[in-house]
């Protein structure tokens, strides 16, 4: 078995955040091209949050402008997972499935969640959960301690594999409202 890091374990994340975006890895290897969260090309979010704010596109525009553009707007990005350990040639498998049940260490969002003193919002993206019982496990926890805190959770339609005028809809409402 081969273990692999999260490739952006290292950004911190802004203390004036008041969004923070929950994904699950992004693995630290050759086969991976993402330069920053959500940065594969089948993923959306960077025309989604920008459009939210009626800002220009980000989808392809380098890891600057990206952390330039969430600083502006007080959001952030975190993953559940800090290191998987698999089989040899699956270091790039971003499939959730199948990384579920091979997570070595996980990240402690909550006490992510509680340094940020202006956190409003928080979502996961993704709203099923029937193949990832281990990750739907740590995100109850997650969303019971912001229900606890009056911080507002969400499970959203996820960025990746298509852009949509209802997906956009959806993130727009969540970012500029903290709901559907």
């Amino acid at each position: 078995m081969i273990p692999v890091k999260h490739r952006f374990l290292d950004h911190p994340i802004n203390p004036e955040t008041e969004t923070l975006i929950i994904g699950t890895f992004n693995p630290d290897a050759s086969d991976n091209q993402a330069e920053f969260f959500y940065g594969r090309s089948r993923n959306y979010l960077w025309r989604l949050l920008p459009t939210a704010f009626k800002e220009p596109d980000l989808k392809g525009a380098n890891k600057q402008d990206k952390l330039g553009f969430i600083a502006k707007n007080k959001i952030d990005l975190i993953d559940l997972i800090s290191e998987i350990e698999v089989e040899e040639g699956q270091e790039a498998n971003f499939y959730d499935g199948y990384i579920d049940n091979k997570v070595t260490k996980w990240r402690n969002v909550i006490s992510e969640i509680d340094r940020l003193k202006n956190l409003k919002r928080v979502c996961f993206t993704r709203k099923t959960f029937a193949d990832i019982p281990n990750m739907k496990k740590r995100l109850e926890v997650i969303q019971e301690h912001c229900k606890k805190k009056g911080i507002h959770f969400q499970a959203m339609t996820t960025p990746a594999r298509f852009y949509k005028e209802d997906k956009q809809t959806e993130w727009t409402n969540f970012l500029l409202n903290g709901s559907k």
